[in-house]
């Protein structure tokens, strides 16, 4: 029989995990590998919108400051890194283009309100999609870490079985170290699904708005295309403000 003191010490966590069967270690050294892969896409993607966040706020105050369309897409270059000022650059790109041929029939205003959305799109598209990456594999943690842990606690409640049979003894000092490994492997695989799970529904929520975020601003773009094509089209008339109300003077394309 197991004295109390060598009972405490046969639960151990690290003497748990060494003189478990090997079916255990494989069940915790996996699901420990899956909380590393999860931490390392949770503390990814939450440098990445802190990052992209804080690059479209400045990006906007710059908007509001007075500053025209036209400084802002010269000022972030031909291919700009960041989402906001990569689709004015494409906007202004084809607005430039169909501009190049002279005045533009309805007709065609029409055909360029609907490239620059098309265009636009494609670009919310593929920032939607890497605001997304890594997502995956944290939904993967999440839902099968629980049910891999729960496996290796059955495993260990028919090992401690196992044990009660072979020696024919069912004092609970017999069976404890088993049962102690079964519940070690239930308790590392919610370790792994719980920050997962969390993180997932946090990050999901974040993409999402800041998808939205994008689109907002894509429909303001249009929107000032749109007046700019109109007030072209129409006879003269005195300098218009922007859709932003803060800029002092219009933008030009």
């Amino acid at each position: 029989m197991l004295t109390s003191a060598t009972a405490v010490e046969a639960l151990n966590v690290i003497n748990l995990f060494m003189n478990a069967d090997w079916v255990i270690k494989g069940v915790i050294i996996g699901l420990a590998l899956a909380s590393l892969w999860s931490w390392t896409v949770i503390i990814d993607r939450a440098i990445r919108f802190t990052t992209l966040n804080r690059q479209a706020n400045a990006f906007e105050d710059a908007l509001s400051s007075g500053r025209s369309l036209e400084d802002l897409a010269q000022q972030a270059g031909p291919n700009p890194a960041q989402p906001l000022p990569r689709m004015l650059v494409a906007a202004i790109r084809d607005w430039r283009e169909a501009r190049a041929g002279g005045p533009l029939s309805d007709a065609q205003a029409g055909f360029l309100i609907a490239r620059i959305d098309r265009t636009l799109d494609a670009i919310i598209a593929r920032e939607g999609q890497n605001a997304e990456e890594g997502l995956g594999v944290l939904s993967v943690v999440a839902t099968s870490s629980p049910f891999i842990g729960l496996f290796g606690t059955v495993y260990g409640i028919m090992h401690a079985f196992g044990e009660i049979a072979a020696q024919g003894n069912t004092n609970l000092t017999t069976v404890a170290p088993a049962i102690a490994e079964a519940l070690f492997a239930t308790g590392i695989g919610l370790a792994a699904a719980i920050p997962a799970y969390i993180a997932y529904n946090k990050f999901s929520i974040d993409a999402g708005k800041f998808a939205g975020r994008l689109e907002t601003f894509a429909d303001e773009l249009q929107a000032a295309i749109a007046k700019r094509l109109g007030e072209r089209s129409a006879p003269p008339s005195p300098p218009q403000a922007s859709f932003y109300p803060a800029q002092s003077r219009t933008e030009t394309f």
